[in-house]
């Protein structure tokens, strides 16, 4: 497997440049108007989703200076930039947070004419049901949520979410996610139900499981699962498939599975938010991460899937082979993307503050 270099920890999707290109947590200045764009790019991604390089060749290219914030899952993200854009240029938030921002006006429409290498992008995602277009995203990345376990502590095959939704065989040896969407959708998916049900009974089944099962369940972790895993706080979680496969290569006694009853594929966006005080240095980025060779750098950093076809020849061949990383079909076919579900949000909100508090 590839050998990890200059990070002794990847958090949720991959690998933050220490460079003087990236800056990060400093506090934005507001949008001064774009007569004159300054070499500045203020980015707010994932934590640490990100090529080795990326960040540097971009400045080499093009003289501007990237600011790299970070945040820990989409309703934080959600939350600043609701309030007002503080002055990002480039977000990434996954598929159904893109549908909520568009809907709120909160994203910018592309100009594809300063994105010629959005034609790399495979067919596939070229007309994503939530952006027919590409009209306000450029797909980034994809992939699972499966289960991270430790061989050497778990009985049999760990192929249904049962193991950690529905289960005390490893009570107070588990993580979640602590992610409302994720974790109530995979609850009800498990349930059999829809993984974006809007059905109040079907969201309340998923809170009464998790309610019942939270005695067992040591943390929900803010994207650290992997790294409770790897410390042996815990023997089994709720994980992204790239945070997983970057565990197994420290360990090899660190297996994943996707669960028999199907999982949330998901599939990030890169956006522009309104209020960019770049736009033009954003055009410009999103570019530059679907070339070729910068693209598969990413890819071959964070291990997930990406969105470019024209990136394949550069892919890690051990990449391109696992089955953890591109999932077999049969798990594709039952798995699910997840959407805005209206109103029903509240639901989901009302749930996940009972469960916290049960």
């Amino acid at each position: 497997m590839k050998t990890r270099s200059l990070c002794s920890r990847i958090g949720r999707r991959g690998f933050l440049a220490g460079t003087a290109a990236a800056a990060v947590g400093l506090s934005l200045a507001p949008a001064r108007g774009r007569a004159a764009e300054e070499k500045q790019l203020n980015v707010y991604n994932w934590d640490t989703y990100i090529g080795e390089t990326t960040l540097d060749t971009f400045t080499q290219k093009t003289g501007i200076k990237v600011q790299y914030d970070l945040y820990a899952n989409n309703e934080e993200m959600f939350a600043k930039l609701k309030a007002g854009n503080p002055g990002y240029d480039i977000i990434i938030p996954s598929d159904y947070m893109v549908e909520t921002m568009i809907k709120l006006g909160m994203l910018v429409p592309l100009d594809h004419s300063k994105i010629p290498n959005i034609k790399n992008i495979a067919p596939q995602f070229q007309n994503l049901s939530y952006d027919p277009g590409l009209k306000y995203c450029v797909p980034y990345m994809w992939g699972t949520v499966g289960i991270g376990y430790r061989k050497s502590k778990v009985k049999g095959p760990i192929d249904s979410w049962k193991a950690v939704l529905d289960s005390d065989e490893y009570s107070q040896r588990i993580a979640l996610l602590a992610d409302q969407r994720v974790v109530l959708g995979l609850a009800m998916k498990y349930l059999g139900y829809p993984l974006n049900s809007t059905d109040p009974a079907q969201i309340n089944a998923a809170r009464d499981l998790l309610i019942k099962q939270k005695p067992h369940i040591k943390a929900f972790a803010p994207d650290q699962g992997q790294d409770m895993l790897l410390a042996g706080d815990v023997d089994i979680v709720m994980e992204w498939s790239g945070d997983i496969i970057h565990a197994a290569e420290e360990d090899q006694d660190i297996g994943f599975s996707a669960p028999k009853e199907g999982t949330y594929l998901w599939v990030d966006g890169a956006c522009i938010p309104t209020g960019a005080p770049h736009p033009e240095n954003a055009h410009a980025f999103l570019n530059h991460i679907h070339d070729p060779e910068v693209n598969a750098d990413i890819a071959n950093t964070t291990n997930y899937p990406t969105s470019n076809e024209a990136a394949r020849p550069f892919l890690n061949p051990d990449n391109l082979n696992d089955p953890a990383i591109y999932p077999p079909q049969e798990v594709v076919a039952k798995s699910e993307g997840m959407v805005d579900v209206g109103d029903a949000t509240r639901h989901y909100d009302e749930a996940w503050i009972k469960i916290q508090a049960g």
